[in-house]
């Protein structure tokens, strides 16, 4: 099942798809509702979907972002910070960092990117969507975007990727619910589906979705352990590899090869048994250049304070 978030008559509304249509649901329930309480049974009159803006599917209460792929690992190190390899701790567990969940885009949407960002990129992934008690309610596309200039000298401070990332994320073009995709699981519990992205019409990177390191399973009971999952909660499996964003390949050609995304380019995501996500990117507002920190002698400001 195909369910979407969209705007039609001036209301917003969820929905089945089904082919070229979308049969709304009857009461408007959100799509927060729908995967906390169940998919409702009752749905009105089927609309043509070139008649509805599709909208991104859900407000996530959180959203999480795994690193799940070696080769993504491998190069986006070179080109974010010179080193090579995948460090041994990736190997331990599914790390993962916490994303704005306030700044969701949809399908179609002009993704605005920090002014004064010259090195934009997009990252390939796929995201679960948390029911109750921590259970995969379905599935959606995640394109997180990111500032790699920002992102590389932020990094430096050993912290997380902040202001490189959290002016956009965008979700789409609908959740698949998750009994939809098990036919694509392989023998170790691993979504065996292809994804795809171009620019401009362009193909960049493809990969297998099954070249996870841990499945969203894994990282979900990984997630949840000494905290909480709650329905709403989406969960990307971070970057998938051979080209699944523009840093890896930079950093395996030991150039920017293919460029930085500028304004105008169009990026669509595509992933077998989901659908496709398309977005623009526009520049966002200027900002304000911010004074440096203070530098300061702490021990002799104490000592001066005493006296």
């Amino acid at each position: 099942m195909r369910l979407a978030t969209f705007r039609h008559d001036g209301r917003v509304r969820t929905g089945v798809v089904d082919g070229d249509q979308v049969r709304p649901f009857a009461g408007d329930p959100t799509m927060l509702e729908i995967i906390s309480a169940g998919v409702p049974a009752a749905l009105e009159g089927a609309l043509p979907l070139a008649d509805v803006r599709l909208l991104a599917p859900l407000q996530p209460t959180t959203l999480r972002d795994f690193v799940a792929f070696e080769e993504h690992v491998e190069g986006v190190r070179r080109s974010i910070d010179g080193s090579g390899g995948v460090p041994d701790a990736w190997y331990d567990a599914p790390t993962f960092y916490f994303t704005n969940p306030n700044r969701i885009y949809g399908p179609d949407d002009e993704v605005p990117f920090p002014a004064h960002s010259v090195n934009r990129d997009f990252e390939l992934e796929v995201a679960a969507v948390a029911g109750p008690d921590g259970a995969i309610f379905g599935y959606t596309i995640l394109n997180d975007w990111s500032a790699r200039d920002l992102q590389k000298r932020e990094m430096q401070v050993n912290l997380g990727p902040a202001k490189g990332k959290d002016f956009a994320s965008s979700l789409g073009p609908w959740i698949v619910t998750a009994d939809e995709l098990e036919r694509f699981k392989d023998s170790d519990g691993f979504l065996d589906l292809w994804c795809d992205v171009t620019v401009n019409g362009v193909e960049v990177g493809r990969d297998l979705l099954s070249n996870m390191g841990w499945t969203f399973e894994t990282m979900i009971a990984y997630a949840g352990r000494d905290s909480r999952i709650v329905p709403g909660d989406v969960l990307g499996s971070g970057t998938v590899g051979n080209g699944g964003c523009l840093a890896e390949l930079w950093g395996r050609n030991g150039r920017q090869d293919p460029p930085p995304l500028r304004d105008g380019d169009e990026v669509t995501l595509t992933v077998e048994g989901i659908g496709s996500l398309t977005n623009r990117i526009i520049s966002g507002s200027k900002t304000e250049t911010l004074p440096q920190a203070r530098r300061r002698d702490p021990a002799s400001a104490r000592a001066e304070r005493q006296h």
